[in-house]
């Protein structure tokens, strides 16, 4: 990304530049490279119907089961234009913003190819569309995530031809409404442009790459958190030794080991020898567990990544060997797969989260009762315990995975779909709750640290309680902890590393 412009067209686009593209004010631009590919495609595809009857799918014939029904050249038009609108079938909640803007700068790298036969005025509306913050209102269920994203993308590429909702300015309105605004004329698609649109997976790759981004968020604040916990348990250091990891050397644990080692590097709890030979597992057992979340939470990237950067509709259009391809790019397979392995992974940060609350509470090591001064008369940190543990219990029920399931469509023409759309919501509901886990073990460690004064932690966690306990104050008796849990999922919101002023952890 270049002067907050990203340039599409065949280069890859690694993670860090998407990430800076969802967190920043950045706008797209279609190279000549990817203007000149596409031009040429529909010059081809145009010349290709011109001067043939054969029979292509989906350009001049109906869809899925109807795929042998040929439509006259007249209509070719009309049928993408009635593609859109019949396949606009969402329901459920609307997708986020940010997930919107990432669809569709996915789209648009999968259009800039020159693969897909479509206009590039169209492409380049929608990089309009993403430069004016013109979003369409998009729903989160209607996707089998096998034909594409059918329904998500249908209500995405709806606005193209003037039709459906969006957000413009703070408002919700009809797409009609804002392109006059804009002084944008609705576009007349051409042949396979409808079905260029919505056939793909970007609605599965959006939430893929937003759930992967608080993945790695939450991951830091796990392993920082994690840090704090184990000196407010007054654990023994000797389990992140650098020995122990190098002869199990799976690149996560290894990382997470050193991670926990520089976090209390000049921690004088830590440093303290202690009585017990060993801790519970939830704390002894730190690399391995959020290691292995870390190793899945890269391979998930690595899926993902390649799906961002290919083209996933259907047919595909080769100018330069004459050929038109029908096939299946646009099954999400690959991701659903994937978004059940992330939902997976990150919910067992939360659930060794909440067994270091437990302990921490349970009255051990010299820890008060539920870590308040007169227990008793005072609940003190009893029940945001039971909250980790119901939300836990949640992200039990979430990560059945979606990938297992299948249901025929199209009259049993499209009768094995992936389910990665459900997969994909789910995994972004999973990630939420994570972060309420976390953000009540930081409660609940900062709280137990402060009975070790006056010894103190590595410096890097002691910036974190001292960044915390500007937002939550040290709680002396009961009262409404509801706001201090609130306060600390907000903390939460900031990556660890923008805390602790460190990079690399």
């Amino acid at each position: 990304m270049r002067n907050n412009t990203l340039s599409i067209d065949e280069h890859y686009i690694e993670f860090p530049e998407w990430k800076a593209l969802l967190q920043s004010p950045a706008q797209l631009d279609i190279s000549p490279l990817a203007a000149t590919k596409i031009e040429a495609c529909r010059q081809y595809l145009d010349g290709k119907l011109a001067a043939s009857n054969e029979l292509f799918y989906g350009i001049n014939t109906g869809f899925g089961y109807l795929q042998n029904v040929r439509i006259d050249e007249t209509q070719l038009e009309q049928l993408q234009s009635n593609l859109l609108q019949s396949h606009a079938c969402g329901m459920g909640e609307e997708v986020p913003a940010g997930i919107v803007k990432l669809m569709l700068a996915f789209k648009i790298k999968s259009l800039s190819y020159g693969h897909s036969g479509v206009q590039l005025l169209t492409v380049q509306r929608l990089a309009d569309m993403y430069n004016h913050d013109l979003l369409p209102v998009i729903y989160t269920q209607g996707s089998l995530g096998a034909s594409g994203d059918l329904a998500p993308l249908s209500h995405m590429s709806l606005p193209l031809i003037g039709m459906g909702e969006v957000y413009y300015q703070g408002q919700r309105m009809q797409a009609a409404i804002a392109l006059g605004m804009l002084g944008w004329d609705a576009i007349q698609l051409k042949s396979k442009e409808g079905l260029a649109l919505i056939n793909g997976t970007q609605f599965m790759c959006a939430y893929g790459i937003y759930n992967l981004i608080h993945a790695y968020r939450l991951l830091g604040w796990a392993n920082a958190i994690a840090a704090l916990s184990l000196d407010a348990f007054y654990c023994v250091a000797y389990p992140f030794d650098a020995h122990i990891h190098a002869v199990r050397p799976h690149a996560g644990q290894v990382s997470v080991a050193e991670d926990i080692r520089s976090l209390l590097k000049d921690s004088e709890i830590f440093a303290t020898a202690k009585e017990q030979v060993q801790d519970p597992y939830s704390f002894r057992c730190i690399p391995q567990v959020h290691g292995a979340t870390k190793d899945t939470l890269d391979y998930a990237r690595s899926v993902m990544i390649t799906e961002v950067n290919a083209v996933t509709d259907n047919p595909n259009i080769f100018p330069d060997d004459d050929l038109i391809v029908s096939g299946g790019n646009f099954h999400g397979q690959p991701l659903a797969l994937v978004l059940d392995f992330l939902s997976i992974a990150i919910s067992e940060l939360a659930s060794i989260s909440e067994r270091r609350t437990y302990q921490l509470i349970s009255g051990q090591r010299e820890l008060p009762a539920f870590l308040v001064k007169n227990p008793g008369l005072h609940s003190g940190f009893m029940i945001p315990q039971y909250t980790a543990a119901g939300i836990v219990s949640e992200n039990k029920q979430l990560c059945t995975p979606a990938s297992v399931d299948s249901i025929p469509s199209s009259n049993n023409q499209e009768d094995h779909v992936s389910m990665g759309a459900n997969a994909a919501t789910k995994c972004k509901r999973v990630i939420e709750n994570v972060e309420k886990v976390l953000a009540i073990e930081l409660l609940t460690a900062v709280q137990a640290i402060e009975f070790r004064r006056p010894l103190r932690s590595g410096s890097a966690v002691e910036k974190i309680v001292t960044a915390f306990r500007k937002q939550v104050s040290f709680a002396e008796a009961d009262r409404v902890l509801h706001n201090d849990m609130m306060k600390a999922v907000t903390f939460l919101q900031k990556d660890a590393e923008e805390v602790m002023g460190l990079t690399g952890v």
